[in-house]
């Protein structure tokens, strides 16, 4: 994969510049222009979700907000991915926010979820969940939780998605949401998500959704050959950047490096060992 950054023309304010990303790619034969901002702060069409429970109600401005979401935040941005689109579409992102924060869901910024956590804005889910490539009958390990809406995201497209909290009311509260939903296929548990899901392991993605000095050894050994890894990278305390880990059949690892992002710092042992 070949990633660049093209800067804003000279004489442009850098908050009003929009830069572009191309990213030419062998292991996907396709090639996007993302139009964002330089750093992104984290956190179309309808379609049926893989939910099996209750649909959802319905409210008109729920249903129009996440259609302009779709269509505005992500697709003009250069999120073409159908499938990724597809999930977006169908995951009702109000479910997965406090009640005090329900009429701001759909917008274009990452909110607060409780106990110093957020929810990442939309466009930084798709993209990551664009990174993992993944294929129906894939199993997912999410490091990071929080309210469960990345997980569900994730279900979309997965055939497992396995999730670690390392806060157990967030962790309770997004297993009671997903399960509400209808995401049987979501499995949650309490823990530290350095160490991974070893009795769940191989994976055929991981995602990890805060802010890393460094990729786990114990997540590079449950991650199957062929498989991808979508962190954060970087200080906690600074600006990271997205990386994409590639594990190819014999074991060894590509690293790609596409864009700055600020992400929550992970916890945990990773906390106890510092920064990069």
């Amino acid at each position: 994969m070949i990633c660049r950054l093209i800067p804003p023309p000279r004489g442009l304010a850098i908050l009003n510049a929009e830069p572009i990303i191309n990213i030419e790619e062998g292991w996907m034969k396709r090639r996007i222009s993302v139009f964002l901002i330089p750093i992104l702060l984290c956190g179309f069409l309808y379609s049926e979700g893989r939910g099996e429970g209750p649909p959802e109600p319905m409210e008109p401005d729920y249903a129009t907000k996440r259609e302009v979401m779709v269509r505005r935040q992500l697709h003009e941005r250069g999120i073409t991915d159908w499938s990724v689109l597809g999930a977006m579409s169908s995951v009702p992102r109000h479910l997965f926010v406090p009640e005090t924060e329900r009429s701001k869901a759909y917008a274009d910024r990452p909110l607060p979820i409780g106990y110093g956590q957020t929810i990442s804005q939309p466009y930084v889910v798709a993209l990551m969940t664009w990174l993992l490539d993944i294929t129906p009958g894939d199993r997912i390990l999410e490091v990071g939780t929080g309210s469960g809406y990345q997980a569900a995201v994730l279900a979309e497209l997965a055939d497992q998605v396995y999730s670690i909290e390392i806060i157990e009311a967030l962790a309770e509260s997004a297993k009671n949401t997903l399960s509400g939903a209808g995401y049987q296929q979501v499995h949650v548990r309490r823990g530290d998500g350095y160490y991974g899901w070893p009795e769940a392991a191989p994976f055929d993605g991981i995602i990890i959704t805060a802010a890393a000095g460094h990729v786990p050894p114990p997540l590079i050994e449950q991650l199957a050959p062929g498989g991808r890894l979508v962190l954060p990278l970087g200080n906690p305390y600074q600006v990271q950047i997205l990386t994409l880990v590639e594990k190819a059949a014999d074991g060894d690892l590509r690293t790609n490096q596409l864009l700055p992002v600020r992400f929550v710092p992970m916890t945990g042992k990773m906390e106890g060992e510092g920064g990069p």
